[in-house]
């Protein structure tokens, strides 16, 4: 085991939490978010959605389970920085492959062990997520002051335009599983994609066409798709002009969309909603959420610090009007009422807050999947009964293929 150095982590509001180095040696910088889970740590790190943050585990030992190759969400670990209590001395699991903290190393990921998580959560809970620094070996001997300065002078979560920086250069397709043929063709904007989003996709018999989030909608017009996804992914809706503006076109030529977080906010944009910056986010599993479509409530796993804002006057059990017709609010977080879905009513459009893929919480939301499918079959069946009447319509005018010349 790799000797611990002297590791410091100074909060933009001057909280200083002093411990021991864990991953890589050196210094970085995010945005100070925690997440409340026991388990799925790999997965957390490795989310895309992550990009640009420290994240705090409060579960207090971390890196039990070692970690592998199965349970990556993308190629690499996006997390800015990670805050642990515990360490695993070692870790113990017939799926490990190696361990967490030289992991960490490897990738060049800076953290910090050894302080009071449960401090520092409350204290993000009380004021809000905030930016942060983590020091270590050398750079944590500076002086206190001058490195919150250097916290200070870093750039916010607000206004931060972060998709370009985790989406895919190229695109590439996921097919269906062993051969089978693909039922329809999907256009999936990657804005942060988790490799399990595509595969429980492809697995309901969608090819799957994974694009760059600078795609434009002359790009995905020519894939001829059966329906458009856009998908989780980092930094301020608000930002995102170029995405939102895609998926107005993708809405003017009802093409079937569905959204999962980021894309549920763009969704709200695009629309003519707006968007805000929650206090300390949603990050975490076993989060309730009622989907008022079926009066169930799911438990479900978050990871957003940005919530669409319903408009002022209208309940949120009531649709709101929008340029694209009226909207409803799908699903609601029962811990505080947050916005955690759309479905409109006058375009096949429907997009959640939350991850119903996420393998570090349960699979109550992966319906969701199947409901994205009923929506591409539906269009589809229209489209074929659109084509047949206008079939049949042309025979009956005399401009059919039996018809005298």
């Amino acid at each position: 085991m790799t000797t611990a150095h002297e590791a410091v982590l100074v909060l933009e509001d001057g909280r200083t939490f002093r411990g021991e180095s864990y991953g890589a040696l050196g210094e970085t910088f995010g945005e100070a978010v925690f997440a409340t889970a026991m388990t799925g740590y790999q997965e957390t790190f490795t989310d895309p959605s992550y990009h640009r943050q420290v994240i705090v585990m409060t579960a207090p030992h971390i890196g039990n389970t070692g970690v592998n190759s199965t349970d990556m969400e993308s190629q690499r670990i996006w997390a800015a920085g990670v805050v642990v209590r515990d360490p695993a001395v070692r870790p113990s699991n017939w799926r490990s492959q190696g361990d967490l903290g030289e992991a960490l190393r490897e990738a060049g990921v800076v953290g910090i062990s050894g302080i009071d998580t449960r401090a520092l959560t409350r204290h993000l809970r009380d004021r809000g997520a905030m930016r942060v620094g983590i020091f270590s070996g050398e750079a944590a001997r500076a002086d206190t002051d001058e490195l919150r300065q250097r916290v200070v002078d870093t750039p916010p979560m607000t206004g931060a335009a972060l998709a370009a920086e985790v989406s895919t250069t190229e695109p590439y397709v996921v097919s269906p599983p062993d051969g089978r043929p693909a039922r329809f063709r999907v256009a999936a904007l990657d804005l942060g994609v988790k490799g399990m989003t595509p595969t429980l996709l492809a697995e309901r018999g969608i090819e799957v066409h994974v694009l760059p989030s600078t795609t434009t909608f002359e790009q995905i017009a020519a894939l001829e798709p059966d329906g458009v996804f856009f998908s989780n992914g980092p930094g301020d809706p608000a930002s995102a002009e170029h995405e939102v503006e895609l998926l107005r076109q993708v809405l003017e030529a009802k093409i079937p969309f569905f959204g999962i977080c980021f894309g549920n906010q763009l969704l709200a944009r695009a629309l003519g909603l707006d968007t805000y910056k929650l206090t300390f986010g949603h990050r975490g599993i076993n989060q309730p959420v009622l989907d008022r479509t079926t009066g169930k409530v799911e438990v479900t796993s978050h990871n957003h610090g940005f919530a669409v804002r319903w408009p002022e006057g209208v309940p949120t059990d009531q649709p709101a009007d929008t340029p694209y017709g009226p909207v409803r609010c799908s699903h609601v977080a029962l811990n505080d009422d947050v916005v955690e879905g759309l479905q409109c009513e006058d375009v096949p459009a429907f997009s959640v807050q939350y991850h119903p893929e996420a393998a570090a919480g349960p699979h109550d939301a992966e319906y969701l999947f199947d409901r994205f499918v009923q929506h591409l079959s539906s269009y589809q069946n229209q489209h074929d009964e659109n084509e047949h009447d206008e079939h049949n319509e042309h025979e009956q005018n005399g401009r059919g293929p039996g018809a005298q010349a």
